[in-house]
């Protein structure tokens, strides 16, 4: 798996692997700026929504700092899931997350944040009307290692869910992962609720990609490809989809056996 990226088709989903992960963040920024100018140039505004998390930083360093003529002015911003209890300013909360590196960065049109404070049932109501108002061009998500969608864990992942916004519980596997990635001191710390963009939602929009990279998601990377379609392993719906765009990098497309 060496060059530039090597391109396959699973099922319906288009499979792009990288050498590394900073080519992979380069390659999935350039396509992310084209999905964002195709939305400008026919409505005048782009509807964008963003994953969080250390998988999501080169890609994101990309789009932002070394990817040209991105509308930035014209883009609206999104981000997919937020815990329950956490607040704007808490070193793990996703809107400061997606605040400090895109938000402050560029300057977009506007942004809308989920709100960990909030009553959790009001504010799955209050974001998805906003999402119907505000139809995605482009979503950005990664894959976590239990192969969880946004915080679309194995034990609530729906892949016909009714609702755009939902409250879930988050697994064991889910929460140890934030601990890996040094957000939280330990598992205890970690909230055990959060307020998720479902599935069918995240897959609304026009364009999705999958931007995966590392050999720490090599093993949900193989089911979500090779294994059945399945809730256990939420990420499978993606090859399912003619919209979604895998990129890997060598790390995370190790099991796959390609050559």
């Amino acid at each position: 798996m060496r060059g530039d990226a090597e391109a396959r088709v699973v099922d319906r989903m288009r499979v792009f692997v990288h050498p590394d992960g900073v080519a992979l963040g380069r390659a999935a920024a350039a396509a992310a700026a084209e999905t964002l100018r195709r939305a400008v140039s026919a409505r005048g505004v782009a509807h964008a929504m963003f994953a969080t998390g250390n998988s999501q930083l080169a890609f994101v360093d990309a789009l932002v700092h070394a990817t040209a003529d991105v509308p930035w002015p014209d883009v609206v911003v999104f981000h997919m899931d937020e815990y329950v209890g956490v607040g704007p300013d808490h070193q793990a909360g996703f809107q400061r997350w997606i605040r400090q590196r895109i938000v402050d960065e560029v300057r977009p049109r506007a942004a809308h944040y989920l709100d960990g404070l909030a009553d959790p049932p009001a504010e799955c109501d209050r974001y998805a009307e906003l999402l119907r108002t505000h139809p995605l061009d482009l979503c950005c998500l990664g894959i976590g290692e239990n192969g969880h969608l946004a915080f679309n864990d194995p034990p609530v992942a729906d892949f016909r869910d009714p609702r755009v916004v939902k409250v879930v519980e988050l697994d064991a596997a889910c929460r140890q992962q934030q601990v890996n990635e040094g957000h939280f001191p330990s598992i205890g710390d970690v909230p055990e609720e959060a307020v998720t963009v479902t599935i069918p939602a995240l897959l609304g929009a026009t364009s999705v990609l999958a931007i995966v990279p590392e050999a720490r998601k090599a093993e949900p990377v193989r089911a979500a490809l090779l294994g059945p379609l399945s809730t256990a392993c939420p990420a499978s719906v993606l090859r399912t989809q003619p919209q979604v765009a895998l990129h890997l990098d060598e790390g995370s497309a190790g099991a796959l056996g390609w050559e």
